[in-house]
């Protein structure tokens, strides 16, 4: 077994160890951080596959975006943990159900009949100078310019829902009024006292 095969299985252990950390794990907040470190992972797998700008992009947009929205709407939101330790119990054999089938798929789809090195060719090594932006660039604005455009009116979407879910009323909130307190005047706030003068005995 090389070098390269090692570094594979072990961050590829550590990737399919953290994204079950994602679902079983009770802080909603150490889930968040464990999807971080299932795309640094994840991130890692492809730098070995030589897709180098894939790897840096899933750091950037999601690792230093994305995740970093997740944490502020999760550490925002008033997350019953109670309620979902209860959810996570009563359904969790409709989730067992569905792991098993989901793996039972996988191994259907991706197994050794349809895939490996006896079925695909490993593909060629790239020279040093060879450019993936580029080749992803051409194919991703070419013919899969429709399906990126979706992907971004997705994004878009869930960007604004985030928004309207962090600016919901809160009955023991204090808010201020920006308008109230540009129009107000000297009589509303100030009540001049008249007092007679004492003197001193």
């Amino acid at each position: 077994m090389g070098f390269e095969n090692i570094v594979f299985y072990v961050f590829a252990a550590i990737m399919v160890f953290s994204a079950f950390m994602v679902i079983t794990v009770k802080n909603p907040v150490q889930a968040s951080l464990f999807l971080v470190l299932t795309f640094f992972s994840c991130s890692a797998i492809w730098m070995l596959l030589e897709a180098e700008f894939l790897a840096i992009t899933l750091v950037l947009v999601y690792v230093g975006a994305v995740m970093v929205l997740f944490l502020f709407v999760v550490m925002m939101l008033d997350i019953n943990v109670a309620r979902m330790r209860a959810a996570f119990m009563q359904y969790l054999p409709i989730g067992i159900a569905v792991l098993i089938t989901m793996i039972a798929m996988m191994f259907m789809v991706v197994g050794g009949d349809h895939f490996g090195l006896e079925q695909v060719a490993a593909p060629a090594r790239q020279a040093a100078d060879y450019n993936n932006t580029r080749e992803l660039g051409l194919v991703l604005y070419t013919v899969y310019v429709y399906p990126f455009e979706i992907a971004a009116v997705i994004l878009l979407v869930a960007i604004v829902a985030a928004i309207a879910l962090t600016l919901r009323r809160r009955p023991k909130t204090k808010y201020q009024n920006p308008d109230a307190q540009i129009a107000v005047k000297r009589d509303d706030r100030i009540r001049m006292v008249e007092m007679k003068a004492e003197e001193k005995k």
